[in-house]
């Protein structure tokens, strides 16, 4: 028996419940599974054959011929929306890459990036907020969900990316998730850099990755009812 965690949008499809269980029956790998869904729950099964919902097994993107064993993690993805660390990071790491309920400020992390290196002489910072309309409609307000493990794991890698690819000293990265009410903070990214320039590049590109890569899922409260956001500009 495969226990698989749904997400978002999936979530919804399988009557609001947070999991699933299925036998495999000897199958297995994960085009068995998904054939098991098609016939279980066929909405499920349509949007992963379109590539809409992907599937992972153990926090990793999984191909139909990847083998599932017994106490694997299994978790389907819809598209992301876009924040506990690595035991073997220091604490002043681990503090640089989160995903938190709580609010944050702003001066309090940016004063942790300028303690970083005397070298930065250029900082560039990407906010976040809850605004009250989206795609036409009213917003009231905005819950994140997000997989917990998984989120920060992509999260760390974009930092570690970003510290590689680009000219830059150090970055931060921040998501909150649970409800969010209008014109509070969601997302925090902040770089710095001996130069603005590269600054500014990095701090584009850590927020383009974030929402194409982090499993973190946006539900909207509006006048019509719930919306699982799933493209976003």
């Amino acid at each position: 028996m495969i226990t698989i965690t749904l997400f978002g949008l999936t979530k919804t499809l399988a009557n609001n419940q947070g999991t699933l269980s299925v036998a495999l029956n000897g199958e297995r790998c994960v085009k068995d599974l998904v054939g098991l869904l098609d016939a279980s729950h066929p909405q499920i099964g349509e949007l992963i054959h379109k590539k809409k919902v992907l599937v992972s097994v153990n926090q990793e993107i999984a191909h139909e011929d990847t083998e599932i064993k017994d106490g694997d993690e299994v978790a389907l993805l819809p598209p992301f929306a876009g924040g506990a660390a690595m035991p073997d990071l220091s604490a002043d790491d681990a503090m640089l890459v989160r995903v938190q309920r709580e609010n944050f400020s702003i001066d309090a992390e940016l004063d942790r990036v300028r303690r970083r290196s005397a070298r930065i002489g250029g900082i560039a910072v990407f906010l976040g907020t809850a605004r009250d309309r989206s795609k036409g409609r009213d917003v009231s307000g905005i819950t994140f969900e997000h997989y917990e493990g998984m989120a920060q794991k992509k999260l760390r890698e974009i930092r570690e990316r970003a510290l590689k690819d680009f000219d830059v000293i150090e970055a931060l990265i921040l998501h909150r998730y649970g409800r969010i009410e209008i014109g509070e903070n969601i997302v925090l990214i902040i770089v710095g850099a001996e130069h603005r320039a590269e600054a500014f590049r990095a701090c584009q590109w850590c927020i383009d990755e974030l929402k194409q890569i982090t499993p973190i899922w946006k539900l909207e409260q509006t006048p019509d009812g719930e919306v699982w956001v799933e493209e976003h500009p």
